[in-house]
């Protein structure tokens, strides 16, 4: 199993999002309890390219600073929406002969339902802490209605297997 954290960026990580404290609060322990347990942290980061917040050497760029990565610790750069687009990530994992992908981070209605469904077609069994993701509202739904529809109902025995903070922790301590 791998802790995969995705699009924690300073940008990013703000009080617009739903849930915005306990969110960092509840992947800190992720990434605490990974680390402890011998559960490799790899970090996803999006850049957006020239003259965005989310470009390379910009402070919004670099991950927020309570979920920082060690120096050890992988990071992949991406460009689209799902981290196994472009990336390496696909082929690292195989190599690293992984097949559960616990994922949390940014945004739940976009890059982190990208890089779900994409971690499901190539064969990934993802794992998603639910209250470990969030999201903003959009034109359509709030961020409310957005996480509940993709934890609640989307990814659910369809993708992912979603399960709370607390069952992740163990799952995360088991190994």
């Amino acid at each position: 199993m791998v802790l995969l954290v995705v699009d924690t960026q300073e940008a990013l990580v703000n009080e617009s999002l739903y849930h915005h404290l306990s969110f960092v609060e509840n992947i800190q322990k992720l990434i605490t309890a990974a680390r402890h347990h011998g559960v490799e942290v790899i970090y996803v980061i999006h850049d957006d390219g020239p003259d965005c917040d989310l470009t390379a050497g910009n402070p919004g760029f670099a991950v927020c600073e309570p979920l920082r990565p060690e120096t050890k610790e992988k990071i992949f750069i991406k460009n689209f929406n799902s981290a196994f687009r472009g990336t390496g990530l696909t082929e690292y994992l195989k190599e690293q002969d992984q097949q559960d992908v616990m994922v949390v981070g940014l945004q739940t209605d976009k890059c982190l339902n990208a890089t779900i469904l994409c971690g499901f077609e190539h064969g990934f069994h993802m794992i998603v802490p639910m209250q470990a993701n969030t999201t903003t509202n959009n034109a359509y739904l709030s961020a409310i209605e957005s996480w509940k529809y993709y934890n609640e109902f989307m990814w659910p025995n369809r993708y992912a297997r979603c399960i709370s903070v607390e069952e992740a922790l163990q799952e995360l301590t088991c190994r």
